[in-house]
């Protein structure tokens, strides 16, 4: 694969500059027509640039498909990490992970959507190193799990294949989720908090959703001992 361009001065600001205008222009075509139908000429055409331009870039189109999967899943990590290293209980912070990581998710849909629709596409070792990155992904919020199961916030049995579950259930948003569709993306980051909230299985988090529950069947009721998930700030 090509090599990163060398970021120093105007030339590399210059060259990264056409790395992600190819990268944005091959991600619309793949999310709009599929990466087997979208060809290097569609991508040069709709920049009014010539395939040599293109290959000067990238090796073929394969390697973009690689870039275009590499930003989604690093910049997920990118926001993962600052919630990690946020103040707060474990619960504060998983739930500011789902919140922002969502958030992120929907705002990248293009990206995530290629990435997780055309993964099957990557060769071999391009292939390995997305997986990995989704590993370590999955991992870290292993770890928290873990680190809430042992402070009493969590009871989960499997850390690790709950991790994957609650990623899995970020990622997928991508894939159904539409803007000023049937539901806001509000409504989606609060209903996606309260499900994690149930796979925790935490007794603050049961109680809470228990109180909303009690207070649609049963109206208004005192909510000074516990706060319902939607009035939570991250």
């Amino acid at each position: 694969m090509k090599k990163e361009p060398n970021n120093s001065g105007l030339k590399g600001e210059l060259a990264t500059f056409k790395r992600r205008r190819i990268r944005e222009e091959a991600a619309h075509l793949f999310f709009q027509q599929g990466y087997e139908s979208a060809t290097i000429d569609a991508i040069a055409d709709r920049l009014k640039v010539t395939k040599p331009f293109i290959y000067s870039y990238y090796k073929n189109k394969g390697e973009i498909l690689f870039d275009i999967s590499k930003l989604g899943i690093s910049l997920s990590l990118e926001a993962l990490d600052k919630c990690l290293a946020s103040p707060g209980s474990p619960w504060d912070r998983l739930k500011l992970i789902v919140d922002n990581v969502t958030r992120l998710i929907l705002d990248n849909e293009e990206n995530i959507v290629v990435y997780l629709r055309e993964e099957k596409n990557l060769d071999g070792s391009a292939a390995r190193e997305i997986r990995e990155l989704r590993s370590l992904f999955d991992h870290r919020i292993a770890e928290l799990l873990l680190e809430g199961s042992q402070s009493g916030d969590f009871t989960v049995d499997n850390p690790g294949l709950t991790a994957t579950t609650i990623g899995g259930m970020m990622s997928w948003v991508a894939l159904w989720y539409t803007p000023g569709g049937h539901w806001s993306e509000t409504e989606v980051l609060a209903t996606l908090i309260q499900n994690v909230a149930r796979i925790v299985h935490s007794p603050i988090r049961t109680e809470t959703l228990d109180l909303e529950s009690r207070t649609k069947s049963q109206g208004p009721i005192d909510k000074t001992s516990a706060t319902p998930i939607k009035s939570i700030k991250p």
